[in-house]
């Protein structure tokens, strides 16, 4: 069966030279954005709950731009001002260049990981040995512990964000062919909006291999996923998928 409509679990794109669009006009697809979850940030009562001072810190460790918003966010509503001195150590560049938003981008002090990869960015992680790190992250994350515990690094886990479902009604995804997922979040949001779900023929792809784990531990099936050798990009992974279900456009 052919695939004609899709739900991509994310925002729209904000910028219309997104690859999506330039699939959706290949294979005469309709792209379907609908975030089934979404983030909100923890106020500074919150955060002080988890008896963590901010002071206490030299470096911090970043995953996500979300974790750099609400990190600053929370700077600000604590009065707490970040000094000079204070490090940054990032999984991948982009999140780096983005905490140009924040504060003036000196490379002795933001770092960031080769690959993208949190493991990649641990020996860097650990050439500053020295440095007391506080790790933002969101109230569902738990990957890349088991990494930091292997170092031997001082590091504090401190939750400054958390995930809700967003709340969809069933006619929102009934026309949908295939639903991409992004995280194991957006599996629990789809769960929790329909517990009586039946896939059926509709196609999951997602990005990630936790991702993936959760498809499967919910007793889905997993069509596509992402990243792979040839794929290294959702997008490329749903050119290839959709290449193969659909056919090559105006193919003889």
């Amino acid at each position: 069966m052919d695939i004609r409509k899709i739900l991509v679990s994310q925002p729209k794109p904000a910028s219309d030279k997104s690859p999506y669009f330039d699939i959706a006009a290949k294979y005469g697809v309709e792209l379907h954005f609908l975030p089934l979850i979404r983030v909100e940030g923890l106020s500074a009562k919150e955060f002080r709950q988890q008896k963590i001072s901010l002071p206490d810190f030299s470096a911090v460790i970043f995953t996500s731009r979300g974790a750099v918003d609400h990190f600053f966010r929370l700077c600000e509503e604590m009065r707490y001002q970040v000094p000079d001195t204070f490090k940054y150590f990032c999984s991948s560049e982009s999140i780096a260049l983005y905490l140009q938003k924040y504060t003036l981008y000196r490379k002795r002090k933001i770092f960031h990981g080769p690959t993208g990869k949190f493991e990649d960015l641990i020996p860097i992680l650990q050439k500053h040995h020295k440095e007391n790190y506080i790790f933002a992250v969101s109230d569902v994350s738990k990957d890349n512990l088991a990494g930091l515990e292997k170092s031997k690094l001082r590091y504090t886990r401190a939750i400054m964000y958390r995930t809700v479902a967003n709340e969809i009604s069933k006619e929102e995804i009934d026309g949908d062919d295939m639903i991409i997922f992004f995280s194991p979040e957006g599996i629990k949001a789809l769960l929790k909006n329909f517990p009586d779900f039946v896939q059926g023929d509709k196609r999951i792809g997602c990005f990630g291999a936790v991702t993936a784990q959760a498809i499967r531990d919910a007793g889905l099936r997993l069509d596509m996923e992402a990243p792979t050798v040839k794929a290294p990009s959702i997008t490329a992974a749903l050119d290839q998928y959709l290449e193969e279900v659909n056919g090559l456009p105006n193919a003889e």
